[in-house]
């Protein structure tokens, strides 16, 4: 996720309204089926560009977001606005996800929206343990050492850590999907993750 663009499945109209808003307005203003959130340079090739591409045949409107490694660390007010007019938000746990910045303030802005607009959240676990990612442990925990190293000291930050620790901990609790349940079936897993996106959606 190195480039500078997005790939959309569909292109609707993009308003400038706030970046807060009710349940109603999500429902009648909606832009996307699903926002794909995931770390790029573990799965945007492989794993997440499968699924991307087999929701696709499935005539589901999905965002992918292209600009996870873009300089910075504030999420922009338009990708915010793209996740919580999206019906069901999709996260893809890989090993390293946390070590993204960028991957954990787009977490705790779908975890903010599942509690104040009833979004729905689908975890999907690829190749990690649901634990690690609830308890930060194994890989999680790394890169929350280095985080905790880099704004040590620093007291917003240090209360954003926290911040962040709690939503991972809130959507690994969710009822979710995880490859080892598929003895490691890539494509049956992908087809399992396909269907029940398809019944959440039809059932909104």
């Amino acid at each position: 996720m190195d480039t500078s663009t997005a790939v959309e499945v569909s292109s609707p109209t993009f308003s400038s309204s706030s970046s807060s808003c009710s349940l109603d307005d999500v429902m009648y203003d909606v832009m996307y089926d699903v926002f794909l959130s995931f770390r790029g340079e573990d799965t945007r090739k492989t794993f997440t560009d499968l699924l991307y591409w087999r929701l696709k045949r499935a005539f589901v409107d999905v965002f992918i977001d292209e600009n996870e490694l873009r300089g910075g660390e504030i999420i922009p007010d338009k990708l915010n606005q793209i996740i919580q007019r999206s019906r069901i938000s999709v996260i893809i746990f890989s090993r390293r996800y946390a070590d993204s910045i960028w991957c954990l303030e787009a977490l705790e802005k779908i975890m903010e929206c599942r509690r104040t607009l009833g979004q729905i959240v689908l975890p999907i676990f690829y190749d990690v343990d649901p634990s690690d990612v609830r308890e930060q442990t194994g890989s999680f925990a790394e890169a929350f050492q280095k985080h905790e190293e880099r704004f040590h000291g620093v007291k917003d930050k240090e209360e954003k850590i926290q911040s962040w620790r709690k939503s991972l901990t809130e959507a690994a609790g969710l009822d979710g999907l995880a490859l080892s349940t598929f003895d490691g079936y890539v494509g049956v897993f992908i087809k399992e993750i396909n269907d029940e996106i398809n019944r959440k959606l039809n059932r909104i």
